[in-house]
């Protein structure tokens, strides 16, 4: 159950009701993520400003590999719900590649750095070892491109954090837990 108040989206405050209105013409309902953040407009409107904003860095399936990664290694059971829920709707994941990209992985070599270096970055608190890099700048990516994969995992693990502190009731199928059969 939810620690934070979730209001209603008749109960949300005005300057906020815009912004919930985009998300849900967006995913086709406004997830109980947003109904929650949304108690404080400016902070909806900097979660989903700095989301808009990454979305045009990386590709979608890459965002989308980071922020499995980081949700698995992170602990966030409601993040990796919704996470699942888009990459599979709406980002043209397979479920083998979810599953992968959970476990730090994917079907694409170059992904699969990507998921391991923001495993990394949030295991190591950012302080990620020059083999890690290394790694990662081998499978092709540039030093702004790893800017970009940074800044991804840690928008992803502000989510994490907001929705581990409040158990944010999940409002879309569970995923089961990585090894398990499906």
């Amino acid at each position: 159950m939810s620690r934070l108040n979730t209001p209603s989206l008749d109960d949300t405050p005005a300057a906020a009701r815009d912004t919930l209105g985009k998300v849900g013409a967006q995913l086709g309902f406004v997830p109980n993520m947003f109904r929650t953040i949304a108690s404080n407009p400016t902070v909806l409107d900097a979660v989903v400003t700095l989301q808009g904003s990454l979305s045009r860095v990386l590709d979608a399936k890459t965002r989308h590999t980071i922020a499995l990664a980081v949700s698995e290694a992170n602990g966030c059971g409601y993040c990796l719900a919704i996470h699942t829920y888009v990459s599979s709707e709406f980002g043209g994941m397979s479920s083998q590649d979810i599953e992968l990209a959970r476990a730090g992985s994917s079907v694409d070599p170059k992904r699969a750095a990507v998921a391991r270096f923001a495993q990394q970055v949030v295991e190591n608190r950012g302080r990620v070892s020059d083999a890690d890099l290394a790694a990662v700048r081998g499978a092709g990516y540039t030093d702004p491109e790893i800017l970009a994969i940074t800044t991804v995992a840690v928008q992803a693990l502000l989510t994490n954090f907001l929705n581990n502190i409040n158990q944010t009731d999940i409002d879309v199928p569970s995923p089961a837990p990585v090894g398990t059969p499906s």
